[in-house]
């Protein structure tokens, strides 16, 4: 029987401001779709804050027995700068800017999304559709907007008719905003004559003789507006309604709002059960941001070659440090948080080694199915990560109470300990042992140094016979020893 039958989840619904108990459309299955990056430059840490909170949240899902069709898109059109109607493509800029095809420019910044996450042990979504590769579908939803009176054509360019909408519907549901409230403080901004009202947001937009990346529609030569290209995926995959949608809190409006909203306007249905937004990423207390020159991307982070931190940090250290904070909390990056995670992580990973040399006992002094199930508990409450943590530490700090002879556990709740310790630290966590690797090669290296101690004891000793033999078979073993001036090294095959 799978897992979640016996686990209640509850959800943090952006769309209600509440906790809700988590029930899928379809039991056993979970479709859950979470807004990808703009590939116009490298990834952005922030970025990676939120892919890894719902890394988590899909790991944590499918642990627990349910079939997750877990969508992300890559943004390779239409994304404009600032997140306008108006202005230039940031895919067409940077390629612009670097003399550049448009599709070089999205090869570069896919391949680098792809290697950051790597490292960074994602696992990969269920589906990674392209927005250029889902123009007809968005071509078709536009369509449906503009026969159910929704939308309007100008001069080439489609727009999604907000007043209209909202005297049906309510624009502004999502993001708890009033219309008249937008209209306030709303100013005609020039380059925006073609559209009714300046909260009209586009959903095809007409492209001039210079604009590279462009398709033939219906209303003529152009490219999709942004929200459109998300509202055209989620649904193609995951159907015209299905359960959790996610993202960064800052997608929340405009993105999203207009996502319903295009949704409603199309098929008379809102798309999505629960709305899950992840919280910002400050650096040293202060938000990031290229022009402050507060900033440092993943491979920064991850090589330490960076002006704010003293050293280089671990995937599993960076992992680690966004799981001791709820997705939906600021989370502020430091040198010293980062420190504290790493020192937290390898107390962790050193008692999981220590616990595979433990010897059971006839009695237990220690509830573990208890315990356990509170670990069960931290995450079915909103994922809450950093009280998982907390109980894992439990569980460690068990392990070297039983090692010191203060604690027992029958063989039954060693190994259930055992389990549940890998299972959230590394199947749920996506954690992985660095310190059971280094500890190996740490290991090897000792043993190798006490051969080539003997070699040249051997040596000073003239008995050739054994140096050469030590040399031989540590070469059959794949060990190298390399003689110089400065003494005997070794490199491995």
């Amino acid at each position: 029987m799978p897992l979640y039958k016996d686990q209640i989840i509850k959800i943090y619904n952006s769309l209600t401001g509440e906790k809700e108990v988590f029930k899928p459309i379809t039991e056993g299955n979970i479709g859950m779709y979470v807004c990808g990056p703009t590939v116009y430059s490298n990834v952005h840490l922030g970025n990676v804050r939120t892919f890894m909170s719902f890394d988590v949240i899909f790991r944590y899902l499918t642990h627990l027995g349910f079939k997750v069709r877990y969508v992300r898109n890559i943004t390779d059109a239409g994304h404009l700068e600032n997140d306008a109607d108006e202005g230039e493509d940031k895919i067409s800029k940077k390629a612009r800017l670097e003399q550049l095809e448009p599709m070089e420019v999205v090869q570069r910044y896919t391949v680098d999304f792809h290697n950051v996450l790597n490292t960074l042990n994602f696992l990969p979504p269920s589906i990674e559709p392209t927005a250029t590769g889902h123009l007809i579908e968005q071509i078709e939803i536009i369509k449906m907007i503009i026969d159910n009176g929704f939308a309007y054509v100008v001069n080439g360019s489609v727009y999604f008719d907000v007043h209209k909408y909202n005297e049906t519907h309510e624009y502004g549901v999502l993001s708890k905003r009033k219309l008249e409230d937008l209209i306030n403080n709303s100013r005609e901004l020039q380059g925006q004559s073609d559209k009714k009202n300046p909260q009209d947001f586009a959903l095809w937009k007409k492209a001039d003789s210079r604009h590279i990346m462009k398709w033939p529609s219906p209303w003529g030569d152009g490219f999709p507006g942004w929200h459109i290209e998300c509202t055209a995926m989620s649904t193609k995959y995951l159907g015209e309604h299905f359960d959790i949608h996610g993202g960064g809190i800052d997608l929340k409006f405009p993105h999203h709002e207009s996502e319903i909203a295009q949704n409603v306007a199309a098929r008379g249905i809102a798309p999505v059960n629960y709305w899950v937004h992840t919280n910002m990423l400050q650096l040293n207390g202060q938000r990031m941001s290229k022009s402050t020159g507060n900033t440092v991307n993943p491979h920064e982070l991850l090589s330490g070659n960076n002006t704010f931190f003293s050293k280089a940090y671990s995937p599993s250290v960076i992992r680690f440090f966004n799981a001791q904070s709820s997705y939906r909390s600021i989370l502020d990056l430091t040198d010293d948080g980062l420190k504290a995670s790493e020192k937290g992580y390898h107390r962790l990973m050193e008692a999981i080694n220590t616990s595979d040399s433990l010897k059971a006992s006839s009695t237990s002094t220690f509830n573990v199915s208890e315990w356990r199930q509170k670990c069960y508990d931290a995450m079915n409450d909103d994922f809450n990560s950093p009280i998982l943590v907390a109980h894992l530490f439990e569980g460690a700090k068990l392990i070297n109470q039983i090692k010191d002879n203060k604690a027992s556990l029958t063989a039954e709740d060693l190994n259930l300990l055992k389990t549940t310790l890998h299972d959230f630290s590394f199947e749920v966590l996506g954690l992985v042992n660095e310190t059971k690797e280094d500890s190996s090669a740490d290991k090897l290296s000792g043993a190798v140094d006490i051969l080539i101690k003997m070699r040249n004891e051997a040596r000073q000793n003239k008995d050739f016979a054994l140096s050469d033999k030590i040399r031989d078979e540590l070469a059959e073993a794949g060990i190298q020893l390399k003689d110089s001036r400065e003494g005997t090294t070794f490199t491995t095959n």
